[in-house]
């Protein structure tokens, strides 16, 4: 796979108006690991490699758990996630899959039990962030780095 261009070259402003997005997200007051959840949970479902590889390394970063980072992909299959991890993984699911999904009551009243009404504009403002960045680098083809090979254990 090859990239096709780089988009934040070709429209700068259009990059300068998604990252400005991306900036109300990251101070809006969500919690850190709902932050990643909500990128790592939707460049999953897009298909995003740029975007996993980025939002694994960071979740690492901040000290979240490999078990927490790698059961993602599953997460109904998995004690590892809270009562409040689990209804915001519904959300990401639900709103990133809109078109399949509508956004069912189920999942809305899963979120609602556990956030307020402005956390869960946050949080669906924090998902539509994503998922303009996954349709960016996937559209684009965008290339994450590869990291030096190391060797088996």
């Amino acid at each position: 796979m090859q990239p096709r261009f780089n988009f934040a070259k070709a429209a700068p402003d259009a990059y300068k108006a998604v990252a400005a997005i991306e900036q109300y997200v990251q101070s809006s007051g969500l919690e850190r690991r709902f932050i990643h959840l909500i990128k790592l949970r939707a460049s999953q479902i897009n298909g995003c490699a740029y975007c996993v590889d980025m939002h694994v390394k960071e979740a690492r970063h901040d000290g979240l758990s490999e078990q927490w980072i790698n059961l993602m992909c599953v997460w109904r299959e998995s004690p590892v996630y809270d009562a409040r991890e689990r209804a915001l993984l519904g959300w990401v699911d639900a709103v990133t899959n809109i078109a399949k999904t509508g956004a069912p009551d189920a999942d809305y009243e899963a979120l609602k039990v556990h956030f307020s009404e402005k956390e869960m504009t946050e949080i669906t403002v924090a998902i539509g962030a994503i998922n303009i960045w996954n349709r960016l680098a996937v559209g684009f083809r965008s290339q994450h780095p590869l990291d030096a090979a190391q060797k088996a254990a």
